[in-house]
């Protein structure tokens, strides 16, 4: 009996062990560490200074909101969530925000640091600047009408940037459904999840440099994309004509532009998506987003809740937690860096670009 005792221990043991491998393998063993009360003894107030800071600067700017969302975006598909968008060129760094797909577009970065400044004052050296953009995003969603979620925070900030990487891991306005599924899927990200983040288009703007692609040379047939709606073809080719500077700018939804709402996929059942990579979503034939942008477009809360969970999904790419990486002092620049350096360096760099805005696709 003793021994048969010792036997089921033992396979009790084993059938633990084995399922703390498999939740490791399905989940991630990062996610786990990231929690929704890690600062609530250390920085209780931090999700209310985030929030109040953003409905500060919208009060000036109404899509900033959009523009935040977009760089936690982009900071989690290139070396994951780490806040390496944020910093400036340096003698060691080459910043992601010159690579192709954020230079003279990505935009916000002031607030982020006034939400920074505002944390400093209140709880010093306690919350990093990648929880401050997974903060902000969730802020700036439900300011704008949209949905609420647990932010789970706990992430760390990276010690460098992959300029590089930036380069070629995120999506393009330009691109085919099947490329820009394959991003997301190298993340681990579904089907389900690139329509639902997506929808964060709903909000936001656009830069002719964009979309003009689509207004009348689309592929190289010398006619416009078929996709595109003659009505909203028209006014966009008023914005942003054939021989114009491309400076242009609209609105991603054109119904509600400043409202985070399901407006964004009844645009595309009309053919009304502003991008190329937002219509493909509809009018590519035979795929499965066309199921997902019909159900999204019938019902808001469905929407909601997969947009919701989908953040949570991509706010779990790859954070450093732990001793990992830093809580950095200024997320322009990692610590015991000269922030006055890095600045120099930077407007160098900016000096350097073609002064073209992209906005907040």
């Amino acid at each position: 009996m003793a021994a048969r005792s010792s036997s089921t221990t033992c396979d009790g043991l084993f059938i633990t062990s084995l399922l703390v491998i498999v939740s490791s393998i399905l989940f991630g063993t990062s996610s786990a560490q990231l929690n929704a009360t890690f600062y609530s003894g250390t920085c209780p107030n931090a999700s209310a200074i985030v929030r109040s800071t953003i409905q500060q600067a919208l009060q000036s700017d109404p899509r900033i909101g959009a523009s935040l969302i977009r760089l936690h975006f982009h900071d989690c598909f290139v070396n994951g969530c780490d806040g390496s968008i944020l910093l400036d060129d340096s003698g060691s760094i080459q910043s992601e925000k010159n690579a192709a797909p954020n230079a003279n577009s990505a935009r916000g970065f002031n607030v982020v640091d006034n939400i920074k400044t505002a944390l400093e004052n209140a709880c010093p050296g306690i919350v990093s600047c990648s929880d401050v953009l997974a903060l902000a995003s969730e802020a700036s969603v439900s300011l704008a009408g949209g949905p609420t979620w647990t932010v789970l925070l706990g992430r760390r900030d990276g010690l460098t940037a992959n300029q590089a990487g930036a380069n070629t891991s995120l999506p393009s306005p330009f691109e085919g459904l099947n490329n820009i599924t394959s991003k997301f899927s190298a993340v681990g990200l579904n089907t389900t999840d690139l329509v639902a983040l997506s929808g964060a288009h709903t909000f936001g703007r656009g830069n002719c440099v964009t979309f003009n692609n689509r207004l009348f040379n689309f592929n190289g047939t010398g006619n416009p994309d078929p996709t595109l709606n003659s009505t909203l073809l028209s006014s966009l080719q008023q914005i942003c004509p054939q021989n114009g500077s491309g400076s242009g700018i609209t609105n991603l939804d054109l119904s509600t532009p400043d409202a985070f709402d399901n407006n964004y996929f009844t645009n595309l059942q009309s053919n009304n998506g502003l991008l190329q990579s937002d219509q493909e979503l509809f009018s590519d034939t035979g795929s499965p987003t066309i199921a997902i942008v019909t159900s999204f477009a019938s019902n808001q809360t469905l929407f909601f809740e997969a947009f919701a969970q989908s953040m949570i999904k991509m706010g779990n790419i790859s954070p450093l937690t732990g001793s990992s990486g830093e809580i950095r002092q200024d997320c322009k620049v990692i610590n015991g860096q000269s922030a006055t350096e890095a600045e120099d360096i930077q407007l160098q760099s900016d000096s350097d670009q073609e002064a073209v805005s992209l906005a907040d696709m």
